[in-house]
Parts: C-alpha cells; sequence; structure tokens
C-alpha cells in the first residue's frame, strides 16, 4: 500500500502552534470525517479491548468464510457473540 508523505512549511507549523483547543477540536473532527467514512466512524457504546486465545486453524477458516462474504471478521464475532447472549 503506497501512503502520500504530507510535508508542512514552517509557517503553516508556526500556525498550528497558535490555535485554540476549539480550533484543534474543529480540525480533527474535520479530519476524521475526510479519512474515514461513516461506517466506520463509532458511535455504539464503548468497546473493551481484549485477548482471546484462539485455535489457529479457526481462526484462519473463520476469517477466510468473513472474507468470502465480504465481511469483517471482528464485527461478525460480535454479532454472533449479541446472538448468543440475546437467545
Amino acid at each position: 500500500m503506497n501512503r502520500t508523505i504530507q510535508y508542512f512549511s514552517d509557517e503553516y507549523l508556526a500556525s498550528c502552534q497558535s490555535m485554540s483547543k476549539q480550533q484543534i477540536y474543529q480540525f480533527m473532527q474535520d479530519f476524521s470525517l475526510l479519512h474515514y467514512s461513516p461506517k466506520k466512524i463509532k458511535s455504539g457504546p464503548p468497546s473493551k479491548l481484549i485477548s482471546l486465545k484462539v485455535d489457529i486453524g479457526l481462526l484462519a477458516d473463520f476469517r477466510d468464510k468473513c472474507e468470502s462474504q465480504d465481511l469483517r471478521y471482528q464485527t461478525q464475532i460480535k454479532k454472533l457473540m449479541r446472538q448468543w447472549c440475546d437467545s
């Protein structure tokens, strides 16, 4: 994957140092909208990062199946967990 490198002038960097907290916040919001699709912007309840040991073969099979159906595997895991809890 190729990524573009952006260079900033000394004048631009100096102007950034004088930005207010509100201006920085607005910049970050605008940046998010430019670089992340609305699907990727989190709007649900907070998440907890966990560590989970899973058999290598099982995980590979699960990821392959999700990929073949154009699904995100972690999202599919959460969907299955929710279905099981709600049943």
